[in-house]
């Protein structure tokens, strides 16, 4: 049984453990204030190429998200997201928890367009109402789909015409900043977002994220922020070594285009095969249509998530790659694919 579930089934990269076993016996000051997570942050800020933002190593993604967002809104405000975004319909109400409203933006392929974020805005007009504050996006999507330099230049213009805060979550961002269609850069980020986040659990760490914050506004006090929402990690050094090794050099992209590179043979092979996908993407993530007898002979085999029914004979699954997915694993599930469909060939014959 092979996972294609999702991103994070394996432990961490070779030059992640070694590094960790390499440092285990050492001391350092807790809670992030050592050498080793400030020599990460210098890499960080190298490859962004920008020495004045502030950034903090958290544990995982829905920590960011709910951290970030209740440390820059003020009560009365609310943030705007896609429909299908990640604090939209998979954190279990964590923004709501924190007294925050999402509101629901028209969004295209997963991607939020800024004349929805205009509607919205111009729709909450008066204080009996909450006030947005925040644009929140994905790169990549939930859907896999990318951001263009262009759709965040046209969301970071509606967002200074209105005084919003944008904030990229960027959980898969490697693997978007490695796709083929890609023209977003590192530097990007710094001139187009208020605060974003850098994705390690998806990309070869153990477990955590790097945000970054760019906006003087949204640094002060950031800490404060962290340790009331229980973010604040004792033994901080064990992220710091994990985003020093992931910037060193080209790791962090190198991990990406690996797991870029599996789902895109697998989409390849299987577009070959006649299977059709609910949305072509160019990252890891890919989205065949089955019907119902190759799901459930798929099922033995391999693990997938299932994501909905198109109709009545015909779903939609998800199928991840991973920096640790090996190629032969995916030339045996386009083998076995290739079998069941000869098969079904000789029965329907």
């Amino acid at each position: 049984m092979y996972s294609f579930n999702n991103d994070y089934s394996e432990g961490a990269c070779e030059e992640i453990m070694r590094a960790m076993v390499e440092t285990n016996g050492m001391q350092s000051g807790g809670y992030g204030l050592d050498e080793i997570c400030d020599e990460a942050k210098k890499r960080i800020k190298e490859k962004l190429n920008c020495t004045t933002c502030d950034i903090h190593f958290l544990v995982g993604g829905t920590q960011c998200n709910q951290t970030v967002i209740a440390s820059a809104l003020r009560p009365y405000e609310a943030v705007i997201a896609a429909d299908g975004g990640h604090i939209n319909v998979h954190e279990t109400g964590a923004i709501e928890a924190t007294g925050h409203k999402v509101l629901v933006c028209e969004d295209r392929n997963g991607k939020v367009l800024s004349e929805g974020v205009r509607r919205i805005v111009e729709a909450h007009s008066d204080e009996h109402m909450v006030r947005p504050a925040m644009v929140y996006i994905s790169d990549a999507t939930e859907i896999g789909t990318i951001y263009t330099k262009a759709e965040l230049q046209a969301l970071r213009e509606v967002c200074d015409a209105y005084g919003l805060y944008l904030y990229l979550d960027g959980a898969r961002l490697a693997m978007a900043l490695v796709a083929e269609d890609n023209d977003v850069t590192y530097e990007d980020l710094a001139r187009y977002c208020d605060v974003c986040y850098l994705g390690g659990t998806k990309c070869g760490a153990l477990f955590g994220e790097a945000v970054v914050i760019f906006n003087d506004r949204l640094k002060e006090n950031f800490r404060y922020s962290i340790k009331q929402r229980g973010g604040m990690l004792a033994k901080g050094r064990l992220l710091g070594i994990q985003f020093r090794e992931l910037f060193r050099d080209d790791l962090y992209l190198k991990l990406a285009r690996h797991a870029v590179a599996m789902a895109q043979k697998l989409q390849k092979g299987m577009m070959e095969l006649g299977i059709s996908f609910a949305t072509p993407t160019s990252t890891n993530q890919i989205f065949p249509i089955l019907n119902d007898a190759l799901l459930q002979a798929m099922k033995k085999h391999y693990l997938y998530q299932y994501w909905g029914k198109l109709d009545e004979d015909r779903h939609i699954v998800r199928l991840v790659t991973s920096w640790a997915t090996k190629e032969s694993a995916v030339d045996e599930f386009l083998a076995w694919l290739t079998s069941y469909r000869k098969q079904q060939e000789r029965n329907c014959g």
